[in-house]
Formats: structure tokens, sequence, C-alpha cells
């Protein structure tokens, strides 16, 4: 998965040729279009075309220019184009999207994409009732473009081993969560709706009723947020909790690859379930 990361990280290096190579890499998203070396995203079957050739001491980019073995360029497109056959099958097709979706915060397509789907996956493995579903924004690494989808899409938008979890919690403790939510910044929500003025709770709905403090909820959520990732602690007063064996990606790639088959594309909306009305000019 590693890889599949460094990938695109890599061949942006490869538009600026005065780009000091360095072996110390950053989650920093570029977009490659080819305005500098004629370097674009390569597919399985046209790597000389999109990335260029080296031989011997001298790499020449597609748009005709040339750079010396020593060079940054040389040694970044050296190393990219070496591990392009390991890539091969991550160019697979997978789905399709009819626009490009992005994952921001307080809400967006593909995050309440992700979240969504994490409910339904959760509450099947462990045939448990969901109401609710929590991730973070940073656990979505990069966005799905527009048009034929890829393998690789989907790794690098999920490199993590995130596993699936359903915690069962009292209403009281899942209104700490939402109210540490508020109080910080958004995180991805399921089945809620949720307004925020001036860092505190204005709205809070529960599958379109307040939360019962004392009913016991089904939580949908990944194991890094049981106990502190990003400052969020869904396992705290469990009343149950079921780590799953399966990772987010594990799970969201047979439904991308089931809608493909059936002629479905990638598409989802956005609802107003994540209202802030500060977030933007924080």
């Amino acid at each position: 998965m590693v890889k599949a990361r460094l990938i695109p990280l890599a061949a942006a290096v490869l538009l600026c040729a005065s780009c000091q190579y360095s072996h110390e890499y950053s989650w920093q998203k570029y977009r490659i279009d080819g305005h500098r070396t004629g370097v674009t995203a390569p597919s399985a079957d046209n790597v000389p075309q999109a990335l260029g050739v080296v031989a011997g001491d001298t790499y020449t980019a597609p748009n005709g220019r040339s750079f010396r073995k020593g060079s940054a360029t040389y040694g970044v497109a050296a190393d990219l184009i070496a591990v392009q056959p390991q890539m091969k099958d991550l160019k697979e097709v997978v789905g399709f999207a009819p626009r490009p979706m992005a994952a921001s915060a307080p809400e967006s397509e593909l995050s309440n994409w992700w979240v969504d789907r994490l409910m339904v996956d959760v509450a099947d493995l462990t045939r448990r009732k969901v109401d609710v579903g929590f991730l973070n924004f940073g656990g979505i690494r990069v966005d799905l473009p527009q048009g034929d989808l890829l393998l690789d899409d989907f790794v690098s938008m999920s490199p993590f081993k995130n596993y699936l979890t359903y915690v069962a919690l009292k209403g009281s403790d899942l209104k700490e969560i939402f109210n540490f939510i508020a109080a910080s910044r958004p995180f991805v929500i399921g089945g809620a709706k949720l307004v925020v003025n001036n860092h505190r709770i204005d709205t809070l709905l529960v599958g379109g009723k307040p939360i019962d403090p004392k009913k016991t909820y089904g939580v949908a959520t990944v194991d890094f947020l049981i106990d502190g990732g990003d400052g969020m602690t869904v396992g705290k007063n469990a009343r149950e909790m079921i780590v799953t064996n399966t990772t987010v990606i594990d799970a969201v790639l047979p439904y991308v690859r089931s809608l493909q088959a059936a002629g479905k594309p990638v598409e989802y909306f956005t609802d107003g379930r994540c209202t802030y009305d500060s977030w933007e000019e924080e």
C-alpha cells in the first residue's frame, strides 16, 4: 500500500526539475498535468508515453527534455519507472465516477459515501444494529477522480490497516462524543444531524430524534478512533465492542466492484448532516 501512495507523489515531483530529491514523503497532493515535463499519470500500457524513458545516464521526459544522472529529476524518474511493473495490478479499472468527489469538512459527497458504507458493512459483519457512524477526515487520503476509477485510487485513498469496529454506547456517552466534535473540529458522521454554533451543539439528532441518554446506541467506526486516534475515544465506556478483522479497503472494494458489475457509477450526495457556523473561516 505504501508504494501506491508514493507513485503519484513521485510523478508530481517529476514536473519540477529543480525539486530536491529526498526520501522524506508527505501527504501533500499535486496535480499531475504535465505542464513542465509532459509527465502524466500512467496506465498499465502507456508507461513510456506518460513517464518518459531512462536510458543509461539520461532520462528523457515525454516532452523531450533530457536530464542527466545525478539530477533530482533523473533519480525520481528512474525509481518511478522501475516500479511500474509492480504497480500494474493497481491499474485495474474497478469502477466509474460521473464527476470528481473530494473529502472536505464539515461534509462532502465522498466522506458521506465512506461513512454510510461503513455503517452498512459493520452492521453486516457484526449482525448488530448500527445507528451512528464516525470516521476521521484524515483517514480519506486522496479524492476520487472523474471517469474510470482504478484499484490504485481506492488503495491510495485508504492506505491504513484500519479495522471496522462496532461499539455499543449509552446515549449519554454518545452525546459526549458529539460534544467533543463540536468543540474541536469536524469528523465524518453518519446517521446523525449535527449543527454547531460557536463550538457548541445547536442541533443534534440521531435517526431523526434527540439522543436518549439512557438508550444504547450502535456505533460503526474504525479501531483507530477507539482510544485516542485524532483525539477521539469512541471506545470509552463501551457496553460492547467488536473489532472485526476486515479493513476499510477490504470492505469497500467488493462494494465498488458490485456497482461496476451492475453498470452503476460511484456517486453520492450531501444532505446537510453536519453544519458549522464558522468552520470555513477557521
